[in-house]
């Protein structure tokens, strides 16, 4: 797995806001692949999810989807 291509990746999801970062959460559950993730794998895909719910988990009380 390229760890620098997954960490560029949230970088750029993260940067798109919280409630943009819940709804790709959601979109890459769900299967979707989104514009950031169009030239990852699999796997470093799942690892963006991963790395996603981790760092929101920080935000969960203060940062929603709306």
């Amino acid at each position: 797995m390229a760890q620098q291509r997954v960490d560029q990746c949230l970088e750029m999801l993260c940067g798109k806001g919280c409630s943009a970062v819940w709804r790709d959460i959601a979109a890459l559950e769900a299967g979707q692949r989104l514009p950031e993730t169009q030239d990852l794998s699999v796997a470093e895909r799942q690892e963006v999810l991963v790395q996603l719910k981790s760092v929101m988990s920080v935000y969960h009380n203060s940062c929603s989807m709306d």
